[in-house]
């Protein structure tokens, strides 16, 4: 199976950005250009707040909406937080779990990671697990070692029949808001290294069929080279996600 053989993923996480108004325009023109959706697989990660607004313009096309967290409880005193139930409940499709601004802002630790994977889904959310190095790790040499340590925790409670519905983004923290982006050789070492990982973990059937996305300064004029290295299967969009003029050519990355 060739990598093309995984339909194309591409993800805006939206993050603190954007207000109720320019979510809803950001969907409807998403819309206006996806078509039946089964050349690829396009979802927004918006504000929680507008989440419930957000699924209800995109009702009615593929586009998928998620959650940018969750946590692993589904009820309890956990002031803040939100429970995969409840993403459910409005809509929600998908979640985030384990993006480096959780960890390195939030100080999420990798304890919590197999749980919310776990919970997402069990609760039929699809999940994007995130991982990656600081750049300190990647001088010292460390990307694997810290990338297989993120996995193993985050790939606690995953098995194999699961692959179909998961997702993991490779996202380098140099790289992301920094205008940084990993060279494709860089890019393409650590994809396969995922990918490996992933085989000699759940076999060469879930190997074969889970996406391995990139992350980190995805712009509209790198998406297309980004999208040309065999193990990359999508590209998980931060600041050129917020307007349709940067986004729509990143969906659209094999028209040009």
């Amino acid at each position: 199976m060739t990598h093309r053989a995984r339909k194309p993923y591409i993800a805006g996480n939206w993050k603190m950005n954007l207000d109720r108004s320019k979510c809803l325009d950001m969907v409807k023109t998403i819309k206006g250009r996806l078509g039946d959706g089964n050349d690829r697989e396009v979802g927004v990660f918006a504000p929680s707040i507008y989440l419930a607004d957000v699924t209800a313009v995109a009702q009615g096309s593929p586009l998928g909406v998620g959650g940018q967290n969750i946590w692993y409880e589904d009820s309890g005193a956990f002031t803040g937080e939100l429970a995969a139930r409840m993403l459910r409940e409005i809509g929600a499709d998908r979640v985030l779990i384990g993006h480096s601004e959780r960890r390195h802002l939030f100080h999420e630790p990798d304890e919590w990671m197999g749980r919310k994977v776990r919970c997402a889904l069990n609760h039929d959310l699809l999940p994007i697990y995130c991982v990656g190095e600081t750049i300190e790790e990647r001088r010292g040499n460390r990307t694997e070692r810290v990338i297989k340590r993120q996995l193993e925790a985050g790939f606690e409670g995953v098995r194999a029949e699961d692959s179909h519905r998961f997702t993991v983004a490779y996202e380098p923290v140099w790289a992301i808001g920094t205008g940084e982006t990993a060279t494709t050789e860089q890019a393409a070492h650590v994809h396969k290294m995922i990918r490996k990982w992933i085989l000699q973990r759940l076999g060469d059937e879930a190997a074969q069929s889970l996406r391995v996305i990139y992350g980190g300064s995805v712009k509209p004029d790198n998406a297309k080279e980004l999208m040309s290295v065999e193990d990359i299967d999508g590209l998980l969009v931060g600041g050129a996600s917020l307007q349709a003029d940067t986004f729509i050519p990143i969906i659209e990355y094999d028209a040009r």
